[in-house]
């Protein structure tokens, strides 16, 4: 069970997160996030490395379902 520093923590990063993905889709050739000291920069050809960050934080958060995997059906 995460603390409520951890939680705060990954909300403060998932706002940091959301709010350059918003710069980077109005325009922004280069956003940067930064988090524990290291800084990550994303253009739009690395968009999806941060909606997949943003999605794992999203998780972390309780935020994001999984979704149950498809199952094969027989007769």
């Amino acid at each position: 069970m995460p603390t409520e520093a951890e939680i705060e923590k990954w909300q403060a990063r998932l706002t940091q997160a959301e709010d350059a993905l918003h710069e980077l889709l109005t325009g922004a050739q280069v956003v940067r996030v930064e988090y524990d000291g290291d800084m990550q920069e994303y253009t739009r050809t690395t968009e999806d490395r941060l909606r997949a960050y943003i999605r794992e934080l999203q998780g972390k958060l309780g935020l994001v379902r999984k979704r149950p995997r498809s199952r094969r059906v027989s007769f």
